[in-house]
């Protein structure tokens, strides 16, 4: 079914590998674990065997060594059986990208082993309860102490994995008086015991309130992060202290850009699932004595789907190898995450629509997708900061 993209052997075989793991252990048991909003704890395992969580990690650490071109194929076939396991190893993926190219030779080698088996597990963290996608207003904050060690202070709000990870990458304002709010910006890598709500010890002033609850998006937590009097040390800045220090916003934006392919990946997965159900249930469905699919009303929403799948798929294959290449891709990455998000959306409501009433019952699996699309129109920047960062790239490209 997929579009034809020149794809290498060993992608090739990577992705059968995702889709067979998708089809024989991740589709038969997503109902589960979304009805019952649990995390999957066996699934998860699981991809710590196949070695998921360090795809993109270098071998020297223990991991493939993979490019974001074929991380994005991965991401597809994960979220083409269910986008929360997706979700698992996105924010994961944005720490360890984060490390590799902004991190110190001791940061790497203290973390990046044990992200590339999954021992240890990432999120990170920018968005704020009283602030969306506007960064620059960011409040939580930390002050240097006496034995040079940091004090964070703050709320933060939407951190998937905010429970289970043992490390999030948190933007904070450590320069108050920077006279431009993103040079006084700073990344940290706060640890903490993972599955634990409470911190105490050495990780102690940071708490995880109960999750949030959520219309889709089951399994895979979304919590608040609560900083209270939380000690970071200064070699806990990303890249160090002399390095790093108030260059955290620049940090986390290159960051996004690989956050916005990863959406982009996971709504071309959902958008393909969708199309799948709709070409099964429309050609065993029957009325006025002949299969659903062969009614032109249907056959053009099917028509209509395939097309922004493939559409949707060829963005975001470009926006990733563009990175990969060292382009800049800020404006494809925004286009794929623009069009392959909304596709999502598009696909799986015409589906739900072929379904008829059965779509809205929870024994079929559109029910669930048609919960979990919406996220990614809001995920990573919603679609209107998508259309204002293009449209504002696209003047400064073209400057008169």
């Amino acid at each position: 079914m997929a579009v034809a993209i020149d794809k290498t052997d060993e992608q090739k075989a990577i992705c059968e590998m995702v889709r067979q793991f998708a089809d024989e252990q991740i589709l038969p048991n997503a109902e589960h674990y979304d009805h019952a909003d649990e995390f999957p704890e066996p699934i998860v395992e699981q991809m710590k065997e196949l070695g998921l969580f360090g795809v993109t990690i270098p071998e020297e650490y223990g991991g493939m060594g993979l490019d974001l071109t074929t991380y994005a194929m991965i991401v597809e076939e994960l979220s083409r059986g269910w986008i929360s396991i997706s979700g698992v190893i996105n924010t994961h993926f944005i720490g360890s990208y984060l490390l590799m190219k902004f991190g110190n030779d001791e940061q790497k080698q203290k973390y990046l082993p044990r992200m590339a088996t999954g021992e240890i597990r990432a999120a990170f963290s920018l968005s704020e309860p009283e602030l969306g996608s506007d960064v620059a207003a960011i409040k939580t904050a930390a002050k240097k102490l006496d034995d040079g060690a940091y004090e964070i202070n703050g709320q933060k709000m939407w951190v998937t994995n905010g429970l289970r990870s043992d490390l999030v990458f948190v933007l904070v304002k450590t320069d108050p008086n920077a006279e431009k709010a993103h040079r006084g910006m700073t990344c940290f890598i706060a640890e903490k015991e993972g599955g634990v709500a409470e911190n105490t010890g050495d990780f102690r002033g940071l708490i995880v309130p109960p999750q949030l609850k959520k219309m889709g998006y089951k399994g895979v937590e979304s919590t608040e992060l609560v900083f209270d009097g939380y000690r970071c040390p200064a070699e806990n800045i990303l890249g160090g202290e002399a390095a790093g220090l108030n260059k955290g916003f620049a940090q986390m934006m290159d960051a996004l850009e690989l956050g916005r392919v990863n959406v982009a990946a996971r709504g071309v997965g959902i958008a393909q699932r969708a199309l799948e159900l709709a070409l099964r249930y429309s050609q065993e469905r029957k009325t006025f004595g002949k299969p659903i699919a062969q009614h032109q009303a249907i056959q053009f929403k099917l028509a209509d789907m395939a097309t922004q799948v493939d559409a949707a798929r060829l963005l975001t294959n470009r926006a990733a190898r563009m990175k990969d290449a060292g382009e800049r891709s800020d404006i494809e990455a925004g286009m794929a995450k623009l069009f392959a998000s909304e596709a999502g959306r598009f696909c799986v409501e015409e589906s739900f629509r072929i379904h008829g009433g059965y779509g809205y019952s929870k024994e079929y699996e559109i029910e669930r997708l048609y919960r979990d699309a919406p996220l990614l129109l809001i995920g990573e920047g919603t679609s209107e900061i998508q259309r204002m960062v293009i449209g504002k790239k696209l003047l400064e490209r073209h400057k008169i």
